[in-house]
């Protein structure tokens, strides 16, 4: 199964094919959901822009780009399709430098030409969301990482890709630096050579879009996050902490609830798995919060020093999409959200609930084929059947996966920077698991399809290990002396 040599002699026209391939049926989910899946956060990444002012809640980089394809087109369908030329590049990328590691050539290239007919792959390349993009950055990490271990060292032109990416991947996601953070410390306890330069690489790519937001987009118009879409999660800590250890509240501590919301809106908002039943209720006041965000966060702290067991424990509860293998479906918010399937804007958020814009008939279902829709709609909702979730959906599974081909190809190979390729893969489920909002499929993507594609290297790597193991017994089995065979006294010659 595969070579043992590590570096693989370049085949350009085998990646020009893949990728090829992998365009053409991404293509095709473009036609089909032409433009593009969305939810209400798509939404608000565009009326913002146009309505004004624009904020820097979610990504700045991504509502640019909507904004660009909007103004500059009139509609939304070059954002997605440029996210199937990325997503394909993305994962041929990867393919190739896990062949230069050793993952079997035709195993892995038959796993990456196949994964874009699968709904998580196809469908989510197609919706507008900036965790596509941010999964496109991830999934390139790795490759450039795999790079770095077929090479066994760290060379000047994978500093300057990794470079490029973790700044992208800071940028499309609020929490990015925190992944960076956590995926460069991994890289530093892996690489023997370069490590002044990858922590000069991680410091600035954490940093930059922390000094964007809070010292450069001002100046330029864009207002900062609201403090309670930075804080909600302590914020939903409180709700679950009021609801089952009422008597640590003071009436002081409920009268500052009070000014923010019902005290029965907190209550019903203590829910572990989601914020959602607490913050994206009518009753409750994004204004009155952030005016007293301060003595929220004051509370929160008293919290996790009297009760700290529960407030780790939320939040491992609400982190859950990170490392439990299967979804709740008892317990509210507890089931994996896939996608949103409503035809319009409007029946997501309502022409009152955020600025109004025109144009806004943008976010509308409108095939360009109507038979690949025909075609790809019902592979999309019998994919989403909960039988299949805890393999599809739930990146935790696959973090596991990631993890376990890492650790055997390492071995496999003697090769200790196999391990590299999984950096991004800790970083965004530590990053999930300490401080995430809900149960999202879209939060844990980056271990789904790093996770596939290390198939073939985990099997290879099993072979090579076996097969090692089979030499080894071969050559420590005792072998008859020639003596031995000789006829002795009472045998016939």
């Amino acid at each position: 199964m595969g070579s043992d040599t590590t570096l693989e002699r370049p085949r350009p026209w085998v990646a020009l094919t893949t990728f090829l391939i992998i365009q053409a049926v991404l293509g095709c989910w473009w036609a089909a959901f032409y433009p593009g899946l969305f939810s209400r956060d798509s939404v608000l990444y565009l009326s913002h822009t146009l309505a004004g002012p624009w904020v820097s809640d979610h990504s700045v980089a991504y509502d640019a780009l909507m904004w660009l394809s909007y103004t500059k087109t009139g509609d939304l369908g070059a954002v997605s399709f440029a996210q199937t030329t990325a997503m394909a590049g993305a994962l041929t990328f990867l393919a190739q430098s896990l062949k230069s590691v050793g993952a079997p050539r035709k195993l892995t290239t038959a796993v990456v030409v196949l994964m874009p007919l699968a709904p998580p792959v196809g469908a989510f390349s197609v919706t507008l969301w900036k965790d596509v993009p941010f999964t496109i950055c991830a999934v390139a990490i790795a490759g450039v990482c795999a790079r770095m271990a077929a090479r066994r060292t760290v060379t000047g032109p994978a500093l300057a890709g990794l470079a490029l990416l973790v700044v992208a991947l800071g940028l499309f996601r609020a929490n990015g630096f925190l992944v960076v953070g956590v995926a460069v410390v991994a890289l530093l306890l892996i690489v023997k050579t370069r490590r002044a330069w990858l922590l000069l690489i991680g410091t600035l790519a954490a940093a930059l879009p922390l000094m964007l937001t809070n010292m450069v987009f001002p100046t330029f118009g864009i207002v900062p996050p609201a403090k309670t879409y930075v804080y909600h999660t302590a914020f939903a800590d409180i709700a679950v902490a009021f609801k089952d250890r009422p008597e640590r509240f003071s009436e002081q501590d409920k009268a500052l609830m009070a000014s923010v919301a019902p005290l029965e809106r907190w209550w019903w908002g203590g829910v572990c798995y989601t914020v959602n039943p607490l913050i994206w209720r009518h009753d409750f006041s994004w204004q009155q919060a952030d005016a007293h965000a301060t003595e929220l966060l004051d509370l929160w702290r008293r919290l996790l020093v009297s009760e700290p067991r529960l407030i780790v424990e939320t939040r491992l509860c609400r982190g859950a999409i990170a490392w439990r293998p299967t979804q709740d479906p008892l317990d509210l918010g507890g089931m994996t959200y896939r996608f949103s399937r409503r035809p319009n804007a409007d029946t997501y958020v309502g022409p009152d609930k955020v600025p109004d814009f025109p144009g806004r008939w943008v976010f509308s279902l409108r095939p360009l084929s109507w038979e690949l829709n025909q075609v790809a709609d019902p592979w999309l909702t019998s994919a989403l059947a909960p039988e299949y979730d805890w393999v599809l959906w739930r990146g935790a599974v696959w973090s596991y996966v990631c993890y376990l081909a890492a650790a055997l190809a390492a071995w496999a190979l003697r090769n200790r920077y196999v391990l590299a390729v999984v950096a991004v893969v800790a970083g965004q489920q530590l990053t999930v698991l300490a401080n995430i909002s809900a149960q999202d499929f879209r939060y844990m993507a980056t271990p789904i399809f790093v996770g596939v594609l290390l198939v073939p290297l985990l099997l290879g790597s099993v072979w090579r290990l076996l097969r090692a193991a089979a030499v080894r017994l071969v050559r420590r089995a005792p072998t008859k002396s020639p003596e031995s065979r000789e006829p002795g006294p009472g045998r016939e010659a």
